[in-house]
């Protein structure tokens, strides 16, 4: 396993704003100049009535949404061939793997009746899921048909079928799947298509998306064999216990990647009415909280509309409010170079103030260390975090503003235990990392990675930089 790619650093290429696939490099150069080493795409194969990316009608054909014309029927080898020059450019694709449903005029309803599940009177089910605060907000998804994976009479088939179709995607260029409403699928499924994934790419990664879950069901996925969940720091104000003591237990599982919004999310730029400093504040402190990150794409430049799976569109691509990719740049690379940043971690309160929450921060990745994670929670007014103490601070300690971006990357001396920290500012306290960043060149990039592909994609391929 390329250890980098054991540090998640995730941008979600959503297709329907990103347009045909030829359209994606110029892209993912941009992607790969801020530093991320996976590339999610949302579902890119065939749907049904609705147009719905979640609604896949079938799961062997390219949606023509995505194909240039004159491409072939299905797809697939312009697929492919996308995803090696993903791979070339030192990202791992990644796709949504969706075994709980499909579309409801699906071929498969016909052909294999007994995968379905049915309700009272024979028909179709379709999914839904309860809102976690209020039960009796209830989201059903009418255009799609919900599989019966526990109780099928042909559960053998059914699940030999899902055991191909990753296969499938894995010898077509895929490195990981996002896994779709994990939460609703059997453990036992669970284990059966990892070990179905190992057996043809033993570095294939599994990421379970929660949302929607409950507790209960997120802990009943211990033991699925799934590398990574999706956890809901998103929602946390930095001062409900929820959220540490979610981690805590969580973390017996799984490593989480944290996300500031997704595709399933409104966008953190409408909620906060375009505040660049927020936009900053919630990444790098999603950086910071677990093993590894994600963001939907035009994050960078402040977009405040939602991604939407039946009506986004190229035309809907927007005028940035901001643009913070060097910032995001130099946070991934942090993260990629200092163990302390590494893993999912311990975090507890090590101090609390009015506007100022100080995490203590410990990982396996660099045994015997200790950092902290300043922030200040007020988004209008300067506050200071007060280090005194500390116990285990020491003169080793640097002093990382990551928010800023005129700080130094490798970080300033702490010559005060007094730290006046800017509005919504995240910063670190820790050890210099034993990694020389001069190592890796100006992009900032580890040795094997030591290219310039933006010049690479706009003399090779031809392409201008979004």
């Amino acid at each position: 396993m390329d250890s980098q790619r054991q540090i998640p650093i995730i941008y979600n290429l959503f297709p329907r704003l990103a347009g045909p696939m030829p359209d994606w490099l110029q892209h993912a150069a941009r992607v790969v100049d801020m530093g991320f080493n996976w590339l999610y795409l949302n579902p890119v194969l065939y749907t049904g009535y609705s147009g719905s990316l979640y609604a896949i009608k079938q799961h062997y054909l390219v949606n023509p949404l995505f194909l240039p014309r004159g491409t072939r029927k299905d797809g697939m080898a312009l697929l492919e061939r996308t995803l090696r020059q993903f791979r070339d450019m030192g990202l791992w694709p990644m796709m949504d793997l969706i075994v709980n449903h499909t579309s409801r005029d699906c071929p498969l309803i016909r052909e294999h009746s007994s995968w379905y599940l049915r309700g009272e009177h024979g028909e179709l089910a379709s999914p839904f899921v309860r809102d976690v605060d209020d039960p009796k907000k209830i989201t059903v998804w009418d255009d799609l048909a919900e599989i019966d994976n526990s109780g099928s009479s042909d559960r053998e088939g059914l699940w030999a079928y899902w055991a191909e179709l990753v296969k499938y995607y894995l010898r077509l260029g895929f490195k990981g799947f996002r896994c779709d409403t994990a939460y609703k699928v059997p453990a036992e499924l669970w284990r059966h298509l990892v070990e179905a994934g190992a057996s043809v790419d033993p570095e294939a990664m599994f990421f379970a998306e929660t949302l929607g879950g409950t507790e209960e069901q997120t802990l009943a996925l211990n033991g699925t064999g799934l590398h990574y969940f999706f956890n809901s720091s998103k929602w946390w104000d930095f001062e409900q216990p929820w959220c540490l003591a979610q981690h805590e237990k969580f973390g017996k599982i799984a490593p989480s990647i944290s996300f500031p919004e997704s595709h399933d999310t409104g966008r953190l730029a409408a909620d906060t009415d375009g505040s660049e400093v927020i936009q900053r504040q919630r990444y790098a402190f999603a950086a910071v909280f677990s093993a590894g990150l994600m963001i939907p794409v035009g994050y960078e430049f402040g977009f405040k509309e939602r991604l939407d799976v039946v009506f986004t569109n190229p035309a809907r691509w927007e005028t940035p409010t901001f643009d913070i990719r060097q910032f995001m740049r130099r946070v991934n690379l942090l993260k990629l170079e200092h163990p302390l940043l590494q893993g999912e971690g311990s975090l507890r309160v090590a101090k609390g103030a009015a506007d100022v929450l100080v995490l203590e921060r410990r990982t396996n990745h660099a045994p015997g260390k200790v950092g902290w994670v300043l922030v200040n929670r007020s988004c209008d007014k300067t506050a200071s975090a007060v280090l005194d103490g500390l116990t285990a601070l020491s003169p080793n300690h640097c002093l990382y503003r990551i928010c800023r971006d005129d700080s130094p990357r490798a970080g300033e001396p702490l010559l005060d235990k007094t730290v006046a920290l800017d509005s919504a500012e995240v910063a670190l306290v820790m050890e210099p990392s034993a990694v020389k960043q001069e190592d890796k060149g100006d992009t900032g990039f580890h040795p094997a990675q030591k290219r310039d592909f933006s010049t690479q994609i706009r003399e090779g391929l031809g392409f201008s930089l979004p």
